[in-house]
């Protein structure tokens, strides 16, 4: 038997392969993420006596070309949690750190765990591509964050309070009126400048040109606002080009984050288990293929639980000796991306307050029970996830069976 620790980097990997009593097969040695230089590598290790095991730790997206070429290969790969591999072997107080080290680490992991590795399985081409849609929607959420809370700082500073004076939602599009609005009024002087008169009537004519009911005591309310302004900065082109500037940054980010948003909703059309996900109460057109895109094919999990610990959401044992832990949190050892989406799911729960769905009693119940809202939300999104895996994988598996 053959264990062959892969320690993966950018562009490159350190290679050592081990045998039982500690053998050395060859020494460890450096390979290219090259076509022609992972090519060779696998011809390489399939040239090994006896069976070939290959292990390596999930580094975001950097061991997905050596695993796929090793795995399409024919190779036996296992793709582990760093954290299972980060205090192996540690029986040393000197802890140094090299590629090496670590490759033979994961070699002799490998040799203790034979049995047990799990195999890498490649995401369908579908699935990777609606995962990898998600993770950008996640990061220009982020964006488009900071850059709305960056426009709604300047806005204090020229028309404060300009953005709480509309309500109207977002639009498919991604545009807000607000942002809209601020673009053409970008100081409270050019409101407060002309009578009223006047401006209710550029108001309405701004709300025909891009498309917003017009109603006049909305005009007037804004009219009101802006005459009770201060503006910080003076009414320049300076003051202008800032404004402006933003505005255009955090429209280019919401329409950014519409166009991924429908995207992922055709992509998760084309999975077999949407209209079951659609039926799931909670989920969606949005957050239905949020949750399609971090659990993948739920039929890769040997059970409920294997689930909810990708998720991070289950709670370990906390006991020591003759004491009984009694206050478990979340052991976070997961996707947090996947935490994320249950818990915005969880607030539709809670906003909607569905009396005969399950989850939503058992969130209730919780509640009643004086549980902290941190507590009750884990303990629904659980239940939730355990719903969400015998619902879909029972729908996959009749699927398989017609």
């Amino acid at each position: 038997m053959n264990s062959v620790g892969i320690d993966v980097s950018k562009g490159k990997s350190m290679i050592a392969v081990m045998r039982p009593f500690g053998e050395v097969v060859c020494s460890p040695f450096e390979v290219p993420h090259t076509s022609s230089e992972l090519s060779a590598l696998a011809k390489r290790l399939k040239s090994l006596d006896g069976e070939t095991r290959v292990v390596m730790e999930a580094t975001g997206n950097y061991h997905l070309p050596i695993a796929m070429v090793l795995h399409e290969a024919g190779i036996y790969v296992s793709v582990v949690n760093a954290m299972l591999v980060h205090d192996y072997g540690n029986n040393s107080l000197r802890r140094a750190k090299t590629d090496k080290k670590d490759a033979v680490k994961l070699a002799n992991y490998g040799l203790d765990r034979w049995l047990n590795l799990p195999e890498f399985s490649p995401e369908e081409e579908i699935r990777m591509q609606l995962k990898t849609c998600y993770r950008q929607y996640q990061q220009y959420s982020k964006v488009q964050t900071m850059l709305n809370n960056n426009l709604i700082s300047l806005l204090d500073t020229v028309f404060p309070g300009v953005n709480r004076l509309f309500s109207s939602p977002v639009r498919a599009d991604g545009s807000e009126k607000w942002v809209d609005f601020v673009e053409s009024f970008w100081h409270c002087e050019c409101v407060s400048g002309l009578s009223q008169k006047a401006f209710v009537k550029k108001y309405q004519k701004w709300c025909q040109k891009h498309g917003y009911y017009f109603r006049e005591a909305k005009a007037l309310e804004i009219y009101i606002a802006a005459s009770g302004c201060i503006g910080v900065l003076p009414k320049t082109e300076t003051t202008h080009l800032l404004i402006t500037q933003a505005v255009l940054q955090l429209r280019a980010t919401s329409t950014a984050l519409a166009e991924l948003k429908k995207e992922m909703l055709r992509l998760a059309e084309l999975l077999p288990e949407f209209p079951v996900v659609q039926k799931i109460y909670g989920t969606g057109p949005t957050l239905g293929p949020q949750l399609m895109a971090e659990i993948g094919d739920v039929r890769r999990f040997h059970s409920k639980k294997a689930l909810v610990a990708f998720a991070g959401i289950d709670a370990p044992p906390n006991d020591s000796g003759q004491i009984a832990g009694n206050h478990k949190a979340m052991s976070k050892i997961g996707s947090s991306a996947l935490r994320r989406t249950l818990f915005l799911v969880m607030g539709v729960y809670l906003q909607n307050a569905p009396a005969d769905e399950p989850v939503y009693q058992f969130m209730d119940k919780k509640r009643a029970e004086g549980k902290p809202y941190r507590v009750y939300m884990m303990a629904s999104a659980n239940k939730f996830l355990r719903i969400y895996y015998a619902t879909v994988k029972a729908y996959l598996d009749a699927l398989e069976a017609t």
